[in-house]
């Protein structure tokens, strides 16, 4: 039986709220790419990432529901639940995981590319937009930068290092996947109860990729530091408002805008690695870095 589906509800927000959301995003999560590496230091990847998403998810379905919020249908639910697999499973997943190898400057980097990927499925999809000679250009700059930084984990570190960039590279592909299918999906009303349910889902994910690759072996609740204690705390209490602010940026502003956070947030970790992760910085880093945030400002700003 064919089913009718409602478009998505239409948001109007002011600019102040629009660019207190941006902000929220562009600190937070820059930070938690440093907060992350920290975290798995003594926390397996997948069980710390599914430990503070449904707990993070739960409390903000709960919230919302208590507060009013309509029950989803089933349908906005599976939606929800789809987005955050691809985004939290396949996307902060990779991320966790590969935080046990590199730099989180250079994760934050890598993650970078998430516009690129984005412009690139669209063009794919029917009746997507085709990118322009300069939207390509900028593309092709921008991976560019992104070999440079994988020929550079190849050449410098251990392979666990090379398979941690490819991974992150493979994450962002993941996370933009989702954030388009996210734009158009009949989801419910409320931005944080999608992003309950979607923190929920992706948790459950996470837990199951951990069952999978033995990480309940290897957690020790007691060789837990206080370090990854207090940055676990962090990414559960604090990393939810700027997914939230994400969500809700997806549905009231145009991509290109919100798109701006993948060349804001690495200069954040960038600068936030060297000061407090004491990260080694390298002039073919900062060239590569140049190299992909300048494409991510150039194919951004085709719109205004």
């Amino acid at each position: 039986m064919s089913q009718t589906v409602a478009a998505p509800q239409a948001f109007h927000a002011s600019p102040v709220r629009i660019w207190l959301a941006l902000s929220a995003v562009y600190l937070i999560w820059g930070s938690t790419y440093l907060a992350i590496r920290f975290a798995v230091e003594t926390i397996p990847p997948f069980l710390s990432a599914a430990a503070r998403f449904i707990v993070s998810g739960a409390f903000l379905y709960s919230w919302r529901r208590l507060a009013g919020d309509p029950k989803p249908s089933g349908l906005e639910r599976r939606n929800a639940a789809v987005i955050g697999i691809f985004l939290l499973v396949g996307g902060n997943g990779g991320v966790v995981w590969a935080a046990q190898f590199i730099p989180s400057s250079l994760a934050a980097l890598l993650v970078a590319t998430v516009p690129l990927w984005m412009i690139l499925i669209d063009a794919l999809r029917p009746r997507g937009a085709r990118p322009s000679s300069r939207v390509l250009s900028g593309i092709l700059i921008g991976f560019c930068g992104a070999l440079l930084l994988i020929g550079w984990s190849a050449d410098h570190a251990t392979p666990a290092h090379f398979s941690g960039a490819i991974a992150v590279l493979i994450a962002s592909f993941f996370w933009a996947v989702g954030s388009i299918y996210g734009k158009s999906a009949a989801l419910p009303a409320s931005p944080l109860l999608t992003t309950g349910i979607e923190m929920i889902a992706g948790g459950i994910g996470q837990i199951a990729a951990a069952l999978f690759l033995g990480e309940m072996s290897s957690l020790n609740l007691h060789g837990i530091s206080s370090r990854s204690e207090l940055a676990w705390l962090y990414l559960t209490v604090i990393g939810p408002i700027a997914f939230a602010s994400y969500a809700w940026l997806l549905r009231v502003a145009p991509i290109p805008l919100v798109a701006t956070y993948s060349y804001v947030n690495p200069l954040v970790a960038i600068l936030l690695g060297y000061f407090l992760g004491k990260e080694i910085l390298t002039a073919r880093i900062l060239f590569a870095a140049s190299l992909i945030i300048g494409s991510v400002v150039l194919v951004s700003s085709r719109k205004r």
